[in-house]
């Protein structure tokens, strides 16, 4: 609370009469820098985000997270056989070039090949072969029926003449969005201009919190979404020139675990932890009750959603018993090592975890580091536990991504190496079950067995959080906290 009080003085000193600026330029303050802006590549939140803005996919999700038209609308022409015509809109790359359905197949070969280890490769290996027609329709023939096939085809599409010369999209990218690049020169800096009126838009990558929450109080950066100790975006709130936006969100936060660890392989030692951690105390007095638990990884009100599954009940004394039976207790504590990013507030999360463990006797030692090398060792399953979020989940392909046997990085994200021939069987049923209604069943099926075998503990559905000068408008939070409103977003000045 001191700590709090001098934080707070410091900062109310630094912004006394708030600095006002002339620079044109619209500054978003990221936690973290972009991983690659590849979207062939792009798994992380942040890389996602922006690469969404840099190029256009064929289709897109609306609100309620069903497959909408993009730059293609389709029909199913047989089980296994799909067409797709390009309209008119979102056609010029920024290189002037026209997007073709070329452009399509080999944004997607590239993808499928093994050799280029794409992460989405496991997502699309249902794709048998794809027949251009002309430069605006394209069929996809599928090796299986998938009716959520459409859905899949949410991959920005590059240009082929630079995907066949090897073109670097990961530091230079070229799409046909809203927004094209303009420099980055280095991870603190990346600049885009947006197409309609060639405003400038800057993502400056601010680590520390209070560091983005000054320069925004500054007039050094105009907008900072999510990732804020909820004191400050309290704080925030009381600022006549703040505008700040709350959304309940779909971003889902776990502890994930090593399962060819000796210790956190062990489901017994698994669901102790689960019942060790208090997540309404964490929600209440911690995250400011911007957040609601989790049992699954969607949310109840999805359709592929569990809406029973809240997740394990905080019971210390049956954790102690759990423990008990895999041989540990006060005399005999068990030893965890848990990565987490040094971004302060996954820090405290995970401090605050670390204390409610101790108290059934397990001593956790936190490691934590800089985004590249945390992300780095959990991809590479150099961890015994950790804490991360899934962002924007919309369809329930992420369980083949995530929980299938073939998923192992770098051909997926299973990265705690969850093996289960029953997982596996419902992910390639559900795959080819033409009506909803039995895919959701499932879907809650294999969530159960999720549940029951916590490869993943779910902690909690994270609220999307925005803080912005109110000279900026046009600005919405969406549900999965995407930046996509940034194509609209003006600043006024008086």
């Amino acid at each position: 609370m001191i700590l709090k009080t001098l934080l707070l003085c410091c900062v109310s000193l630094v912004i006394t009469g708030c600095a006002q600026t002339s620079r044109s330029t619209i500054a978003f303050g990221l936690n973290t820098a972009p991983v690659t802006l590849d979207p062939r590549f792009a798994t992380d939140a942040v890389s996602y985000r922006i690469t969404r803005l840099i190029y256009q996919s064929l289709v897109d999700f609306d609100a309620q997270f069903n497959v909408v038209p993009h730059l293609a609308s389709w029909e199913k022409l047989a089980r296994n056989h799909y067409r797709f015509k390009l309209g008119n809109k979102h056609r010029k790359f920024h290189d002037g070039s026209r997007l073709t359905t070329a452009d399509i197949k080999a944004t997607y070969e590239s993808i499928l090949k093994a050799e280029n280890a794409s992460p989405h490769r496991g997502s699309l290996q249902m794709i048998a072969a794809m027949d251009l027609l002309d430069d605006d329709t394209i069929d996809f023939q599928l090796s299986q029926p998938d009716p959520l096939f459409p859905g899949r085809l949410v991959i920005g599409i590059l240009p082929k003449k630079l995907i066949d010369t090897k073109h670097n999209f990961s530091k230079q990218p070229i799409g046909s969005g809203p927004m094209r690049f303009s420099e980055w020169e280095d991870e603190a800096r990346l600049t885009l201009i947006r197409n309609s009126d060639q405003q400038t838009l800057a993502f400056i990558t601010l680590k520390d919190p209070t560091v983005r929450v000054l320069k925004l109080l500054r007039g050094e950066i105009d907008l900072v979404q999510s990732n804020l100790l909820p004191e400050m975006v309290k704080w925030l709130d009381e600022k006549e020139y703040i505008q700040v936006q709350r959304k309940p969100g779909n971003t889902f936060s776990y502890i994930g675990f090593n399962l060819e660890d000796a210790k956190t392989g062990n489901s017994t030692i698994r669901t102790a932890i689960a019942h060790a951690i208090d997540r309404d105390a964490i929600i209440k007095f911690v995250m400011g009750e911007s957040a609601r638990k989790a049992g699954a990884l969607f949310s109840p009100d999805h359709w592929a959603g569990h809406p029973r599954l809240i997740g394990i009940e905080y019971n210390p004394a049956q954790a102690k018993k759990l423990l008990k039976q895999a041989g540990y207790d006060a005399a005999t504590p068990l030893e965890l090592s848990y990565k987490t990013s040094n971004d302060p507030f996954r820090l405290r999360l995970a401090t605050i975890i670390q204390d409610q463990l101790k108290s059934v006797h397990i001593k956790v030692d936190i490691r934590s580091y800089d985004w590249g090398t945390f992300y780095g060792d959990i991809k590479s399953g150099r961890f015994q536990m950790y804490s991360l979020s899934w962002v924007g989940l919309k369809m329930p392909d992420i369980f083949r991504y995530v929980f299938h046997s073939t998923a192992i990085p770098p051909h997926g994200a299973n990265r705690g190496r969850f093996m289960n021939a029953r997982v596996d069987a419902i992910i390639e049923a559900a795959e080819i079950e033409p009506t909803l209604a039995k895919q959701a069943a499932y879907y809650r099926e294999l969530q159960q067995i999720l549940f029951d075998e916590l490869p993943y503990i779910p902690l909690w559905y994270e609220d999307n959080v925005l803080a912005m000068r109110k000279n900026i408008q046009g600005y919405v939070l969406n549900t999965d906290g995407n930046f996509d409103s940034l194509a609209y977003t003006v600043r006024v000045d008086n």
